[in-house]
């Protein structure tokens, strides 16, 4: 006779998880840097008189209600309310992928904490929770306006769209989180690792304050239940028609699961992923287990499982780096590779609807009605302004800095009979707006040729994991072989770069190297790549981390003009081989039909294209360090001004490129002297408001 499933799964599930995090909280209890084990533990429970009273002349109690306790309460705290903010965002966009991260809401609460911070304002923890509330709300906002997430389109063109739009955000809000942490340095020591998610606490009083909180967001979920169930199934006028009020509905999950975030974020800081993982493991039980789709017990399900991800996170951190070793080491980098993992594998079960924005991927070409000769003559004139402007641009960031010089003085520095003082200045600007003005173009020619052959243009080298990639090649050979110098720098670089490219596209080959997986898949190996970034930083020499965290941030600072040579030679090579495919890549901006109608290989075009974009994406690395936008705004721009076919985007993009940077370096070096901002954070406060801008078009 058949066994059915009886109603009581569910309950011996939740039985099952409060029974693991017991087991593991038990576990995460005997660890620590004091020595005191599980034995000393337990006879400290039960009272026994071979029990130690002290451990290095701490009490044990002290130790326990000191160090343990609050930092196993807040592993359970922050993961439970991960857990349900990820299953409400997920429920109201139908979207797998959503969560705190991908929305930009952990960004969003954490710059604006590191606000609070740097400008010296000291607020209780209730007002962190609303400060943190507000930022993190602000991007959630933004994010599901600009995507229109859970508007019942979906599919995976809107899944790409949603984790495109959140990355990007999220970079950008990441970007005045570094400005911040390096301009008021001192206000803010210690918040870049407590940025990665950690749950080291003096003690249990800010999880006390989250509970009461953190439990009534689960009450207020969990009464919402039927109307998430009836959300998640079917599109907006479905549930309408069920007596869902759908927009209310919607508006009341995302303030509850941005609530729980902020919440999280103030007591333990942006713990990655884990509003990822969890529910994506809770919907995996719940095609096993009768009666889990539903919410009633799916919400409660997740918590438990972000508490447990959390826990066990931590454990296995500190077991296998040993507690000494894992006390610099935040709990988020763990639980942000398991994110990277989680997104790679749902992306490579996607299928792929790239033909559906193929009348997209020339949205931002004008479509005048040019005749030849006009469009070729709007090219000239374009081209010319914009390389009139980019010798302008250089001149400016010659003169510009600390210091500003004139014109008169580039003259003297040019016939080596300059002032001391002026030949120093410009030795040092020269090679800074050179390196400026190659990784610019090296960017915006990497820029062209991924969103002309993903078809898609919102995409770019820094959101597809190429750049993360060459910066933790780059970062490995300044903290494992410092003895190296730029040489070794150069070629880590370049091979992390082509390793990551090397990786996604395998991951991404199944059924040929389609657009939509290929894009999420990079995203995806993006955030693991940069959480191993951020390992390597907290391992190195502490006087060391705000030098590689500035050249992460990236910047011109230190460059010579040798260091220089790799990068013209891979630029002028790659340009070179760019305009012989410049046929190929206008084809493939169209759809996969039409090149293999007129005898050109999809996938060999494809695969060689890409190839050049991250040796050029690689490569700017050396040059500026870690840069975005500039391959997402120079392409479109571009496209914008001279058409969409690439034998005018490319030298159009590459100069436009070239000039972004070029501006960003001189005004990083300049507007609040001595003192400097990167470049590549000029970059994401420039590059933000355009992807905003673009986003509403596309």
């Amino acid at each position: 006779m058949r066994k059915t499933r009886t109603p009581l799964a569910p309950l011996g599930l939740i039985a099952t998880l409060i029974l693991a995090i017991a087991g593991v909280g038990l576990w995460h209890l005997t660890q620590g840097t004091s020595g005191l084990g599980i034995r000393d533990l337990l006879l400290h429970v039960v009272g026994h008189p071979d029990a130690p009273r002290d451990v290095n002349g701490v009490p044990v109690s002290s130790i326990l209600s000191g160090s343990r306790i609050p930092r196993l309460l807040a592993g359970v705290t922050v993961g439970f309310a991960l857990g349900v903010a990820g299953i409400l965002l997920q429920s109201v966009t139908r979207n797998q992928l959503a969560s705190p991260d991908t929305l930009a809401v952990t960004a969003g609460s954490y710059v604006t904490l590191t606000a609070v911070a740097a400008f010296g304002i000291s607020v209780p923890f209730w007002a962190s929770g609303l400060v943190a509330f507000a930022g993190g709300l602000a991007s959630a906002t933004l994010v599901l306006a600009l995507t229109g997430a859970g508007s019942g389109r979906g599919g995976s063109t809107g899944t790409t769209k949603l984790i495109l739009a959140g990355s990007a955000i999220a970079m950008a809000l990441d970007a005045v989180t570094g400005m911040l942490l390096i301009l008021f340095s001192q206000n803010t020591t210690g918040l870049f690792a407590w940025g990665s998610g950690s749950l080291s606490q003096l003690s249990v009083d800010a999880s006390a304050r989250a509970v009461p909180i953190i439990l009534l967001g689960l009450v207020a979920a969990v009464v919402m239940s039927r109307r998430l169930d009836v959300l998640s199934l079917g599109d907006d006028d479905t549930a309408t028609t069920l007596g869902i009020p759908v927009r209310a509905t919607r508006a009341i999950a995302v303030v509850i699961a941005v609530l729980l975030t902020a919440l999280s974020v103030t007591v333990a800081g942006p713990l990655g992923f884990i509003g990822l993982g969890a529910p994506v493991l809770a919907r995996l039980l719940s095609t096993r287990i009768r009666g889990l789709r539903h919410h009633a017990v799916l919400i409660p399900v997740t918590g438990l499982i972000g508490a447990l991800i959390v826990l066990l996170s931590d454990a296995l951190l500190r077991a296998v780096l040993g507690a000494e070793q894992a006390a610099s080491i935040p709990t988020g980098i763990p639980t942000s590779l398991l994110g990277a993992v989680v997104i790679v594998i749902l992306a490579m079960r996607m299928r792929d609807q790239g033909v559906v924005r193929a009348a997209r991927a020339n949205a931002g070409a004008r479509r005048g009605t040019f005749t030849p000769a006009q469009a070729r003559r709007r090219f000239l004139v374009v081209l010319s302004v914009a390389v009139v402007l980019l010798i302008i641009a250089a001149v400016v960031g010659l003169l510009a800095g600390s210091l500003w010089l004139k014109t008169g003085d580039i003259v003297l520095w040019l016939q080596s009979s300059a002032p001391r003082l002026v030949d120093g200045a410009l030795d040092d600007r020269a090679p800074r707006v050179l390196a400026a003005i190659l990784a610019g173009a090296a960017l915006g020619l990497a820029g062209t040729a991924v969103q002309g052959t993903v078809r898609n243009p919102l995409a770019e080298p820094s959101l597809l994991g190429i750049t993360a990639g060459a910066g933790v090649g780059a970062v490995i050979a300044v903290t494992l072989v410092p003895s190296g110098g730029r040489t070794a720098l150069v070629i880590f670089a370049l091979v992390g770069g082509l390793a990551t490219f090397a990786l996604v596209t395998s991951l991404a080959w199944r059924g040929g190297l389609l657009p939509d997986r290929f894009v999420l898949i990079g995203i995806g190996v993006g955030y693991g790549l940069s959480s191993i970034s951020t390992f390597l930083l907290l391992r190195a020499n502490p006087y060391d981390t705000p030098r590689i965290f500035t050249w992460l941030s990236g910047t011109t600072y230190g460059r010579t003009f040798p260091d220089l040579v790799p990068v013209a030679v891979v630029l002028v090579v790659a340009v070179t081989l760019l305009f012989i495919l410049r046929r190929d890549v206008d084809l493939l901006s169209v759809d996969d039909d039409t090149p293999r109608i007129l005898g050109v290989s999809v996938t060999g075009a494809r695969l060689a294209l890409l190839t050049i974009a991250a040796v050029l994406a690689a490569v700017s690395v050396v040059a500026v360090g870690v840069v975005g936008f500039v391959g997402l705004v120079a392409p479109h721009l571009a496209r914008a001004l001279v058409g969409a076919r690439h034998d005018r985007v490319l030298p159009t993009a590459m100069v436009l490129g070239a000039l972004l940077v070029c501006i960003a370096d001189a005004v990083g070096r300049s507007v609040i002297a001595p003192s400097q901002v990167p470049a590549g954070l000029m970059i994401a406060l420039i590059g933000a408001p355009y992807f905003v801008w673009l986003m509403r078009r596309v």
